[in-house]
Parts: C-alpha cells; structure tokens; sequence
C-alpha cells in the first residue's frame, strides 16, 4: 500500500505521478533506514544483556541493586524492541509503533536513570577489581568490535532522538487519509514526549554541574551556591562604581536564575585558594530593577544601573557587547523570576510577615534562611571572609 499524499497543488496528471513518486521515494528511504537501524540497535542492546546483565546475575560479580542502578530498565527495552523490529521488518511502521509506544515508560525510567548508571559504573570500574577484570575480558569479544560499555549504555537516549526524525518524515510523507497516518502522529507526539524529558533532564545535569563548579571556585562554605531550583546563567568579569566617585574596582559576578553573586579573587599566592574567590555580596534578583546608563563611557561599553531594597549597584564595562550581554541576562532573569513568583506575591500580600517589622539584621537572616544563602558580616568588616545578602 502506498503512503504517499495527495499533492496540495496538482498542476497536471504527470506533475500529480511526478510528486507522488517523490513522496514515496522518500518514504522508503526513512523506512529502509529505520529497519536497518533498528536492527543494529537490537543487536547492540542484545549484546549488554547477554554479555553483560544476564552473566553478571549468574556470576553475582555485581550485588543486585548496584547492578539495576547500572541497567537499569535496559532489559525490558530490549524486549520490547526485539517485537517492534519484527513489525517494521513487515512494513507494519503505522501499528507496530502504535503497539509499542505503551511501553515507552521503560524508555522514561532509564532516561531518568543514565548520570546515575554513569556514575555507578565509573565508581564500579575504579574501585571493584573483579568487575573491572569481567568487563575488560567482556569488550574484548569479537562481536563488540572494540566498543566499550559505556558507549552501549546511552544507545535508549539516542535512539528515541532517532525515532522522533524517522517518524516526523515518514507522518511527512504518508497521506491523512491513510489508515498508517492517525497512529505516525499519534507515535511522533509520544516519543517527543520522552525526547523532550531527555532534553530537560540533560539541561538539569547541566545546570547540576556549573553550580558546583562555582562552588568550589568559592573559598569556604558560607555561600551557599547550590541550592533547588536554582540555574546558572553567566559570569564574568565587571568594574563596580563606588557613588562617591572613587575608582571603579573590577569583580566577579556570578548570574543565577534568583541572585546575582558578587565576589572578589583571593590573593594569588595563598597557599590553598589562589585560584579562588570570596563571596562578597548576594542580591536577590526579586526586587530589581535593571536600567542602562548612558552618556558616561563615551560609546566605549556602557554602564548598568541595578537597584534593590536596600542597594544600588553600579556595573561598568569597557565592552559594548559584553554590558549588552549582561543587560539582557539581567533583565531576562528579573522578568522570569518576577512572573513565576506573582502568585507568591500575592499570597505574601495577604499573610502578615513579621520580618517586615524586625530590625534589618533580622530581615536579613530571614533572606539568608529562605535563600540557603548565609548571612555575613556589614562591609565595614573586611578582616572576616564572608558574603553579605542584601
């Protein structure tokens, strides 16, 4: 049966054959594909389970629980696929994919799992000897063709990439008055589905890693950097204005999605944290008001006007690109974190604070707690090393 569609704009009966050969042409080319793919994806995901899972439970080399964390759902993956190649082989693309995307939650369950499988496996290759010695003696099979394991493992992850494209050209070229075309749509929106899940929780990783390096660029633990919710957005390098017209002193800022970190480096020859820096101030992004300066850097960068509660702060670069850059991350930030905190906002509104009522030290420590976050000393206290919130 042929898949091809209608064409919209028929300009004759030989332009009508001309299109509907080209659609077809194109189809049997993402259909030849996607068997050839899938065939070999089918072999690969054969390989971890017998090579690896099914002897590895055998042996005991792996107790069960580190094993399932390094596997996960691989298994029932497996078996899943091993029906939906039998359904493609047939030309039964429309269906086959209809009856197999039920079991795409294996697919979320290991996507879910993967930094944690890497992990494992990494702690398990470094620290357990015999593991170590199986899964060497195991690559070393003439049917992985050099491929380590942990080239195997992320194939689920890309594979459902794969199908996001295979079935968005094959839905392209199959006609809506063909039975195939209901379940081509209905399969592409499931698996985007769980492409767009693997995409949010690589973004997370993400995020996950730049907080923590930030952290350990920090000296001590009086600041806080890694905390839910958070995203990191830049940093760099900026001059601060002092408003008494003293000279502008560069820093390092830090842009989270909820604060902006201002810190200074550590004197270069300390023993441990010349390459690091001290917090100095955090600025809740919640109240700010972003502005550009104009008429004080002669067209030669510009100058960032930040205002909060309880300060100003005067930002200044020599580079028109970057203060552009930092302007529109700022901006951005503060307007994100002001529309998903309206309904905070009037929720706080109705509920008396106490806070509002206590001293400024008080209310700071308030901020410190709610943004995990430590409260340190007023800047008239520079012998201390610790970052002030305001």
């Amino acid at each position: 049966m042929s898949f091809s569609p209608t064409p919209v704009c028929p300009t004759g009966s030989r332009s009508v054959q001309e299109q509907r050969e080209k659609w077809e042409r194109k189809r049997a080319r993402t259909a030849r594909a996607m068997v050839q793919t899938e065939q070999k994806y089918c072999q690969q995901l054969e390989l971890v389970n017998t090579y690896f899972v099914e002897i590895l439970k055998a042996k005991g080399t792996l107790r069960q629980d580190i094993r399932e964390s390094i596997f996960s759902s691989i298994t029932d993956i497996h078996s899943v696929n091993q029906t939906l190649l039998v359904r493609l082989e047939k030309g039964d693309f429309g269906r086959g994919f209809d009856d197999f995307c039920p079991h795409l939650h294996h697919y979320v369950t290991y996507v879910d799992n993967i930094q944690n499988a890497s992990k494992v496996l990494a702690l398990q290759v470094k620290k357990n000897k015999a593991f170590r010695r199986f899964k060497k003696l195991q690559e070393s099979r003439p049917e992985f063709h050099n491929v380590k394991l942990e080239d195997l493992l992320p194939l689920p992850i890309q594979r459902i990439q794969q199908y996001k494209h295979f079935l968005r050209d094959l839905t392209e070229n199959t006609s809506p008055d063909y039975p195939e075309f209901q379940p081509l749509s209905r399969s592409v929106k499931a698996v985007s589905e769980v492409s767009q899940r693997i995409q949010d929780n690589a973004r997370s990783h993400d995020n996950h890693l730049q907080l923590r390096r930030v952290q350990k660029l920090l000296k001590g633990r009086k600041t806080k950097v890694v905390a839910p919710g958070r995203w990191y957005l830049r940093e760099g390098w900026l001059r601060t204005v002092p408003p008494k017209g003293a000279e502008a002193k560069p820093k390092m800022f830090f842009l989270f999605s909820d604060v902006l970190l201002q810190a200074k480096p550590c004197h270069a020859l300390h023993p441990t944290n010349g390459d690091k820096f001290a917090g100095q101030r955090v600025y809740p992004l919640k109240d700010c008001a972003v502005d550009k300066v104009f008429g004080h850097t002669k067209s030669q960068g510009g100058l960032l006007s930040l205002t909060f509660p309880k300060a100003k702060l005067l930002l200044m670069s020599s580079d028109q690109e970057d203060i552009n850059d930092w302007y529109c991350s700022l901006s951005s930030a503060v307007g994100q974190l002001k529309s998903r905190n309206t309904v905070v906002h009037q929720r706080d509104d109705l509920t008396p604070s106490t806070s509002r009522h206590t001293p400024s030290a008080g209310a700071e420590g308030s901020v410190s707690k709610r943004m995990k976050l430590t409260e340190g000393p007023a800047e008239s206290e520079p012998a201390r090393s610790s970052c002030v919130i305001l």
